[in-house]
Formats: structure tokens, sequence, C-alpha cells
């Protein structure tokens, strides 16, 4: 992916250090290098062929999530890897599932609109053009009219309903509950991709989650980081930072990392940390920097996202298709709430081995009872929720004593659902066991969970709450950005990728701006 005339020399100076190619670091990357910037961009992971290293095969794709271990803590711990965190040139995007609807704009007020949480210190407006800019480069599959939230115009037509997908909808339809089919970022026809080339349609191979082996899934190592390298950035895989410099001014210096086992320095006055909401606030942590506040790793979420799963006389063949192909946003503020926020619910597709492994854990089957449960595999399809979950002081991620393998402290995290999460998990469940009753299911069982990981470094306007400014610039260190969801106020009630990209590219031209009227 690199060309060898564009790497920066071991002590040569660059503009911008980026650690983590994921939704928030790959976007960063291509706006920076295509203002003429010199960009190097460090990544933990290595750098995968998806022809050659995405096998359908789920025990194969097993490294390209996190395995680090990191500690849970919490009545109600996370648990880490699969869906939560990732790995490799791409980040997490390489094992997303591409499900990309907007925030709205009550999203970002909660707290002015209901009572509750915190509201953004930016709006639905200022990410609107950049939703619009993502959703057109990266080629977003969805229908001509959305029903919900403001106006929108996806470039391609719909993916195509998978079966967990068609029986939801009849569900959904007994119900008088309104659906539509999902933006996804897979390209429902040929896509020529500016810096990649050709991405061809997507074949309904439905192994997302071990990886796109055609390019035909926006991942960021087939959208914005070949347009990034295009405009000379650097990508340096296996590189895993470990210390922040600062000069005697306070301002950043350079970045320390380890790749191939050797110690070695990046030179830059400017840092981004792409790496989540774990990673990043822990390498703050490690160096003591940017925690003026005491805000870092504080105010750690978690989407719900209970699943209720079912058993159908018809074939679904749950392997086949995009995951989540059916969505329903009517759940966005239900009038009978008891809680503040809101949820979507979305189809779920499910690959085998992880489908078991839940079974394992939610219902406590093994042996041949787990073996005659799979033997019905084929005849299962879920539904599940993406619901808000409130920042709260109790939830929060530090420094363990423990030590990884790099001999660095491994991370804690600190996680309990309030009483707003589980009576929103509570009428979720309720609801789904109601369509899927109504599409003619048995066997209707529930699988407790939460999802995505957000928060730990807020952005804000109050330098007693919060790590960052609106713009990603932190408070107290000059040169030190976030750019990743770790600075999300609240957790909003959709699935954040395509909000992390918008917020990406609006840090990268706030900074851009700034730069330019220095």
């Amino acid at each position: 992916m690199n060309n060898p005339d564009q790497r920066a020399g071991a002590n040569d100076d660059v503009d911008a250090v980026i650690i983590g190619s994921g939704a928030g670091g790959a976007p960063l990357a291509a706006r920076l290098a295509g203002a003429g910037l010199k960009v190097v961009v460090l990544e933990a992971g290595r750098a995968w062929s998806p022809q050659s290293d995405f096998a359908t095969d789920e025990a194969a794709q097993a490294p390209l999530f996190w395995n680090d271990e990191r500690l849970s803590a919490g009545n109600d711990p996370i648990a880490f890897g699969r869906n939560n965190s990732g790995i490799g040139v791409g980040g997490s995007t390489l094992h997303y599932t591409a499900y990309v609807p907007r925030a709205h704009p009550d999203d970002f007020r909660l707290n002015s609109t209901q009572g509750a949480g915190v509201d953004w210190p930016i709006g639905y407006d200022d990410l609107a053009p950049y939703y619009d800019e993502v959703e057109a480069f990266i080629g977003v599959s969805g229908p001509s009219i959305y029903p919900w939230g403001p106006p929108r115009h996806y470039p391609l037509g719909p993916l195509a309903l998978n079966g967990a997908a068609q029986l939801m909808q009849r569900g959904c339809e007994a119900l008088g509950i309104r659906t539509s089919p999902a933006p996804n970022a897979a390209v429902s026809q040929a896509w020529h991709q500016p810096g990649y080339g050709m991405r061809p349609a997507c074949i309904n191979r439905g192994f997302c989650q071990a990886g796109c082996s055609t390019g035909a899934k926006a991942s960021m190592d087939v959208t914005y980081l070949p347009l990034a390298v295009a405009a000379g950035a650097e990508i340096r895989s296996g590189a895993f930072a470990t210390k922040i410099e600062t000069d005697r001014t306070g301002r950043i210096s350079g970045v320390v990392y380890i790749k191939d086992g050797v110690e070695q320095r990046q030179p830059t006055t400017n840092l981004f940390l792409c790496a989540g909401a774990i990673e990043s606030p822990r390498l703050l942590l490690m160096n003591n920097l940017g925690n003026a506040s005491g805000q870092v790793g504080r105010n750690f979420m978690a989407h719900t996202g209970v699943q209720v799963w079912g058993t159908f006389d018809e074939t679904v063949r749950p392997y086949k298709g995009i995951p989540g192909s059916l969505i329903s946003e009517d759940t966005h503020r239900p009038a009978d709430a008891d809680f503040v926020g809101g949820y979507l619910l979305q189809s779920i597709g499910v690959m085998p081995v992880t489908y078991a492994s839940q079974v394992a854990r939610g219902r406590g089957l093994w042996g041949s009872a787990l073996a005659e449960h799979m033997a019905r595999y084929n005849h299962v399809a879920g539904i599940n929720i993406l619901g808000d979950c409130l920042p709260s002081p109790r939830n929060f991620v530090e420094l363990s004593d423990e030590l990884d393998g790099r001999g660095l402290p491994k991370p804690r995290i600190h996680f309990t659902q309030g009483p707003n999460e589980i009576a929103m998990t509570a009428h979720a469940e309720a609801l789904m066991r109601r369509i899927w009753e109504a599409a003619g299911a048995r066997d209707i069982w529930a699988f407790q969970r939460n999802a995505h990981i957000i928060g730990t470094c807020r952005m804000g306007t109050d330098l007693a709450t919060s790590v960052v400014d609106p713009d990603g610039a932190s408070h107290d260190v000059p040169g030190l950005h976030i750019a990743d969801n770790s600075v999300f106020p609240s957790a909003l009630g959709v699935n954040p990728a395509l909000t992390i990209m918008a917020v990406s590219l609006r840090i990268a031209d706030r900074f851009l701006a700034r730069r330019s009227q220095a």
C-alpha cells in the first residue's frame, strides 16, 4: 500500500502522526494528506490481503479482533473482542457489518430534550455535510426514501433482504411497525473507489464479520486508506505506540512505538489519537497526559444490544447476505417508553460458530443438547436492538497493576448498566418477542449483550468535564487531538461507524482551518 519514496526517515519530522487506521484514523489521514501534509499512520496490527487472508472461516479470522486481554469489572462486565474492537490496517471496519444509519438531531441534545445524559457541543447540522460526504464516497446502499429523520440521498439502491430480514419484515407488518432496507456500506452494484479502483457488488457471501474478501464492503483498507496513500501518507503496520513525548513547553514532540520488537521514535508536533474508546485513554493514562480535568477514561458507555432468536419452519440460512439488512427506527423515541433515549431494531444474520457460542452461553446448552439445537441452525433468525447508553461516573477505564506481554498495564473497564439501560432492554425484548411470535417463530429466546464501546475522552466546552474541545483538540496539551468514538459525549441510538467517520473529517477540517490561520 505504500510507495517507498514517500516514507519518512527515522528522524524526519512529520506534520501529523495518527495512531489507529480505522473509522477515525483513515478519513483523517486522507484529508490531511490530501491537503499536502506529511502524515504517518501507526497501526498496531498487520496489513491484510483480503483476497488471500479473508477466508470464509470464522476461526481463521480471529486475528482481526483485538485479542489482548482487557480486564472487565462492574456488575455487567463487557465481553471484549469480536464485536467491539479490531486490529489491522483498517481497524474494526475490517469486521464491522457495515451498518451505517445516521444519528438523529435529538440524539445530540439528549439532555435538552429529555433531561438526562449530556448534550454534544456540536449538533446534527454540523455533521450533516460530512454524513453526505461519507455516504457518497464509500458508496452506501439504501432506500430512495428513508422513513425516519432528516432527508438524505443514498448513492446506491438497497441490498437484497436476507432470510432473517424477510421474516422480521413479516412480523413487523403484522404489528404495524414500519421497516426499511437498512443503509449499508456494502455496494449493491460495482463502484469506482477513488484511490483504489473498482469495488464489485456484494455477492451475499455473508461472512462480513470475517472480513470481506471481495472489497464490496467499505472497510477503510479499500476506501479512505488508499486515498490517503495516493496523497502521500505512510501507513506503518505492526507499530504499537507506547509513549507520547512533549517538549519543555508541553507541546507534542514525538511518538515512541515498537515495531518488530524494536523501539522507534517518530518526531511530530501534531498527534491524533484514533485508537478507540479503550486504547486512546489507556495511552494517555500511561503517559499521564491530557488529563487535567481527570476525565480521561471516564464516562465509558456500551450500546444496549439484546438479541432475540427464533426458529422457523422456513429455511433461513442465516449466514447468507449482509447480516443486518432490515431496519426499523419506529422505536427511536417510543411513546410508551419508561426510559430516555431510544433504540433501533435490525435483523441479524449469524455465522455458525458465533451462534453456537451464544447458545452455549445464553441457554447453557452443551454436548448433545447443543448439537441438537445446532441441527436447526439453518432455520434460525434473529433481531437485535442498538440502543442508547447514558454516561455514568461508575463506568470507566483505568490502568490495572497487571502487565501485558509488552510490559504495559492492562486496561480495566468498569461497567454496570443503569436503570435506563435495564428499562430499555426490557422494552425492546418484549417487542422483539412479539415480532417473532407474529412472524411464526417458535423456541424464542433472548441473548443479553452490549455492543459498541464508546466514550472515555469526551468532547466539550467545559474544561472541568471534558478532555477535548468540540474540534477534537486537547484542552491542556498543545498538538494533541483525538478523533475517534472516545470523544462521543453520548452513545447515540445508532451504530457508530458513520458518525465516527463524519466526526473525523470535521476534526480534520477544523485542524486545517486553524493551521492556515496560525
